[in-house]
Parts: structure tokens; sequence; C-alpha cells
């Protein structure tokens, strides 16, 4: 499936969350009424264009054209990207028209949501490009806006990342205080093993987080196949990779940023985990400029 199709077929999957922020976000902002634009003449209509002041990649669409779907169902917009593509600043994203109350009105609430899927999919895209070359995949964690996350999880798609569990409900991921409270990661593995017996966990992920290499090797001989190596330098990163001949897929996670993923993806890896790409991030500068003479 091509980047653009798959956007597509994740944002048919995705409708009723999409729908659900959006009406959260609109609630947050809206209340009881927007007072302002409430001295808006009730008829009147509007034009208005947004237009980035960044470079970046876009993302979140769908959350935009929602909110003003939501505000008015004869809103139109013609879109001029798409979800994944390069922007440049001073390009312009859309063109809208509508109702000038609720175009005024979700302003700031679309606005949000784009600015800051689009620096999610900027800041991956900024980390897959570093790493082109590798066969190490970018992949996302949990670090991510409460309310937000499959959002989020979204825009690292459109930035040509991969998604981590969505939560802790798809995904099995035993760490230091999972493997202390087991017994060791031997016990904590098999106990997993046991949980995922039956036909609908057959494809539930199963990591285990390893902090040393004699762990790495206790985890290989208990049947893991997925294997986090929490803050391995570079040296052990490699050792690891000759260790593992490929028995299990390996993440490399903790301490990555744009100055070391490179060397990280070099190491061998299958897989870097970051945080950054959901949480440090700087949101796109959008402006939405309305033509005023068509307000009527």
């Amino acid at each position: 499936m091509n980047p653009r199709a798959d956007l597509a077929h994740l944002i048919h999957d995705l409708e009723s969350e999409i729908t659900r922020q959006v009406s959260d976000a609109l609630r947050e902002d809206v209340g009881a009424g927007d007072l302002t634009a409430n001295l808006i003449a009730a008829n009147a209509k509007a034009q208005a264009a947004v237009i980035t002041r960044n470079d970046g990649v876009v993302a979140g669409r769908e959350w935009f054209s929602r909110v003003f779907s939501q505000l008015d169902p004869d809103a139109e917009i013609f879109w001029h990207v798409h979800d994944g593509d390069r922007v440049s600043a001073g390009q312009p994203l859309c063109e809208l028209s509508g109702a000038a109350r609720a175009l005024l009105t979700g302003e700031r609430t679309a606005l949000n949501f784009l600015q800051t899927l689009s620096a999610i999919a900027t800041q991956t895209a900024t980390f897959v490009a570093a790493v082109q070359g590798t066969k190490a995949r970018i992949v996302d964690t949990r670090k991510t806006l409460p309310g937000l996350r499959v959002a989020s999880k979204y825009a690292v798609r459109a930035g040509g990342g991969f998604n981590h569990r969505m939560g802790l409900y798809d995904g099995i991921l035993i760490k230091e205080n999972h493997i202390a409270a087991a017994g060791g990661i031997t016990a904590a593995v098999r106990a997993a093993l046991d949980s995922l017996k039956h036909e609908n966990a057959a494809e539930t992920m199963l990591q285990v987080e390893v902090e040393t290499l004699k762990q790495l090797d206790e985890a290989l001989q208990a049947g893991a196949r997925l294997i986090l190596l929490d803050n391995f330098d570079l040296a052990q990163l490699r050792e690891a990779v000759l260790v593992t001949a490929g028995r299990a897929e390996l993440e490399a996670s903790g301490g990555v940023n744009l100055e070391n993923v490179r060397a990280i993806a070099q190491a061998g890896v299958d897989r870097i985990s970051i945080g950054a790409l959901t949480k440090d991030i700087r949101a796109l500068d959008l402006s939405m400029r309305f033509k005023l003479h068509s307000i009527h």
C-alpha cells in the first residue's frame, strides 16, 4: 500500500475517534457559545485561506475539516496539499468558505489540530530522513498529549514513522518493574507467552525490555522475539545485534536525538523508538486569513 492510500485507510478506521476528539475540543473552546462571533450577522458568509509560515510536513487535514463541518455542514474546504506532503513557508494549504460565524468560531480549534499534528509529522520526517539507507524504522511511544493519542500516532505515520502499541490494552511490554514483580525475565516472558495462547491474542505484541547483554541473552533463551534495548551505548548495540543474530527484532530506546540516531541505526537495530516525536515538538506556524470583503 502506498503512503497516501495507507493514510486514507487509517482515516477511515479513525472516523469515530476523530469526531470525538473534535467534539471535545470544540466543547472546550466554545462552551455555551462564541460571544465574539455572535456579533456577526447570522446569515453572513465568509471566505478564508490557511498558509504556513514554516517549512514542514502536513498532517491533520481531517481533524481540521471536521471542526468546520461540525459547526457548518455546508462549509466547503479546498485543499492544496495532502497529509504527508512537504510544504514551504508561505505556501497556501487550503481555502474555506461558509458561514462567517462558523469560520470564526472554528479557526483556533482547527488550527490547533493542524499545527500540532503537522509538527509531529515534521519531527518524525526529520528522524526518518536521518536514518535513510539503513534498515532501522523510526517508532513512536506513548508520550503523547492526553486525549490526542490516536491523532498523534496518525501524525507519526504521516511523517513516515511507525507506531508502537496504541496503549496498555493492545500490547505487552515487560519492563524493569514487571520483571522484578514476576521474579525475573524468564518468568515474566513465559507468563506473557502463556497469556497469549488463545486465538484472539495471536497478533498481540509481546516485547521485553533489557538493560544489559546478560539480560538480552536471558530474554532470547526465554523465547522473546521483540526486545527493547534500554540505553545501550553504540558498542553494546553492535554486540547485541551480533549476539541476537536475527533470532529477535531489536529496538533501541533511550537518549535518542538527531545527533546520534544515524549511528544507532547503523549499529544494525531494527527499530528506534523516540519519545521526542510526539513530546518535544514545535508547532507549525499557521495563519488563517479571512477575506473580509466577502462577509456580507
